[in-house]
């Protein structure tokens, strides 16, 4: 057998275990339960007030920081970002669909590395860019490989939303602003404290 042959075998192989994956994923759909470590995302019902009136949920009045638009509808709208002492950066926000359809989450968005991607559909494809400093951040990735995001995203309902987050190696205290970028979404500059 000679080099090339082999080769052609890997590549093969390599298409059929993420062909498998996919289909794996989307038979199966998002039905693992969460861990009791982490608290299952929920939405608030509006409250009423004493007249009637619908009074705005917390996630309804959070400041939004940033909204990037993405395909067919889809907002990722940022409502934080955080730096903490053990020199991480966490971006948390909501992601929405705006239209008057379903649709799923691109598998872009969870970038192009085999070891994130094999995970399943999440924002593992984020990055921060520090042109100052000219660096680019990545996503952090626990020991497994899993990106330190929200996983498991799958179809977006009309005018539904999901709550997410990313965590990141938090830029020098002196980078001020980055770009954050997400695949298939608009870029946006985030003001850092």
């Amino acid at each position: 057998m000679n080099v090339r042959d082999s080769m052609n075998r890997r590549r093969a192989v390599a298409v059929v275990a993420v062909a498998s994956a996919v289909l794996l994923m989307v038979g199966c759909g998002a039905e693992e339960k969460p861990k009791a470590d982490k608290p299952a995302a929920t939405s608030a019902a509006p409250q009423k007030t004493r007249n009637g009136q619908e009074q705005p949920s917390p996630e309804d009045s959070a400041e939004v920081v940033a909204v990037l638009k993405g395909r067919k509808g889809l907002e990722l709208a940022v409502s934080s970002v955080e730096r903490d002492a053990g020199g991480f950066l966490t971006i948390k926000g909501r992601l929405r669909n705006s239209s008057e359809s379903s649709h799923a989450v691109p598998p872009q968005t969870s970038g192009d590395e085999t070891e994130v991607v094999k995970h399943g559909t999440s924002l593992g494809g984020a990055t921060l860019v520090d042109s100052i400093g000219k660096k680019r951040y990545y996503v952090l990735r626990d020991t497994d490989g899993r990106p330190l995001t929200t996983s498991g995203l799958g179809v977006v309902s009309a005018g539904d939303s999901v709550d997410v987050f990313m965590q990141f190696p938090a830029p020098p205290a002196s980078t001020t602003e980055v770009s954050f970028q997400l695949p298939t979404f608009e870029p946006a500059t985030l003001k850092l404290s």
